[in-house]
């Protein structure tokens, strides 16, 4: 790690989230298990602190089958059961039941539109993703019309834990919104 580089101050010194940053958070997604890896962190984090679940990333990694979304989709009532029993992820009965759930629905979009990028980019303005001016973190929003009318979509198909804010965190996060600060070293990359 370069310290001397300009960053996003949200990541701070910690070493684990200034590595999400530098080499994941914004950077364009497009090959669907990463988007249902993400989709499913994002969801997990409602409520909750991004570092709590990103130090337990390898824990979702293992608990839900290394986000391959056709086998999250085939998990039991008993699946769910052990694993409100597993340290390594957020123990919450809603949260586990609603990533099996939020993976059946996510195939549902695969089959739809043939990808889950493919997707996410009909709610992109004319197809294309969005590069925010960001002069300092006060400035960086927590949701927009597209994340509106995303979430408002996967709402109705039955997504749970994916509200706006939700929705929008996993924009950023995916880079199919950039919300880097405008003086980051990340900021269009």
């Amino acid at each position: 790690m370069n310290d001397k580089l300009s960053r996003c101050s949200w990541c701070g010194d910690d070493s684990l989230y200034v590595k999400y940053h530098d080499e994941e958070w914004g950077r364009a997604v497009s090959d669907d298990k990463t988007l249902f890896e993400f989709l499913t962190l994002e969801s997990a984090q409602a409520g909750l602190a991004w570092i709590t679940i990103l130090r337990k990333r390898e824990g979702y990694r293992k608990a839900f089958l290394d986000f391959n979304y056709k086998e999250v989709a085939k998990m039991t009532p008993e699946d769910e059961e052990r694993l409100r029993t597993d340290g390594g992820i957020v123990k919450n009965r809603l949260k586990i039941h609603s990533t099996i759930v939020n993976a059946k629905l996510f195939g549902e979009i695969v089959e739809e539109f043939g990808s889950f990028f493919n997707y996410v980019m009909t709610f992109m303005p004319n197809g294309e993703r969005i590069i925010n001016d960001i002069p300092d973190l006060k400035s960086v929003p927590v949701s927009s019309p597209v994340s509106d009318a995303m979430s408002k979509d996967m709402r109705k198909r039955g997504f749970k834990f994916f509200g706006t804010t939700i929705c929008y965190s996993f924009l950023q996060a995916t880079g199919f919104i950039d919300d880097h600060i405008n003086s980051c070293h990340c900021k269009n990359k």
